[in-house]
């Protein structure tokens, strides 16, 4: 099974697909890639969402081979937060434009776009997908979405997506976590 072998703080080098490419960044949407893309709302207003306990461990391995993570979210809501604060990910929210901040995030930390892979599934998501070297589209995507998509994964949002990029795509151990 293919390693990770660590760039620093940069960057992994892996192979996927029967292809070597240099990561910097895997960045995942939120709605509809790390939860189902269902809502539940409360009688006072509060939303819950649901995620898959899988993906905290894939985000575990993710860190132990190294592997800078980030969730880009157009929502405003403390769920987005909380759940990046379980997987101890970094995430920034409210973001009506994708790729702009994507651009200033990834200028700010030298990493190449062309080192970025993206996982998203909606219309919203076409933007950044575009300006990224590695699109990667859940299987639920909208259309247009897995058109523009370099890979897409077997799994639904919400139902262990990093888990899917971590053992699959990625080819990563995860002995030891």
């Amino acid at each position: 099974m293919p390693s990770i072998t660590g760039c620093g703080s940069c960057s992994s080098e892996f192979n996927a697909m029967s292809t070597s490419l240099r990561i910097g960044l895997l960045v995942f949407d939120f709605d509809g890639v790390l939860t189902d893309n269902r809502v539940l709302v409360m009688e006072d207003g509060t939303e819950a969402v649901f995620c898959s306990r899988a993906d905290g461990l894939a985000f575990d391995a993710l860190r132990q081979h190294g592997l800078r993570t980030l969730i880009l979210s157009t929502e405003t809501n403390r769920v987005v937060q909380a759940r990046a604060t379980k997987l101890r990910v970094e995430a920034l929210q409210a973001i009506r434009d994708k790729a702009a901040a994507l651009r200033e995030y990834c200028a700010a930390r030298n990493i190449a776009l062309t080192d970025v892979a993206f996982v998203g599934n909606d219309l919203n998501d076409l933007p950044v997908m575009k300006i990224v070297g590695h699109p990667i589209a859940v299987a639920d995507a909208h259309p247009a979405v897995l058109r523009v998509a370099r890979h897409v994964l077997k799994t639904v949002g919400g139902h262990g997506v990093a888990r899917e990029i971590v053992e699959e795509l990625f080819q990563l151990s995860m002995n030891g976590i």
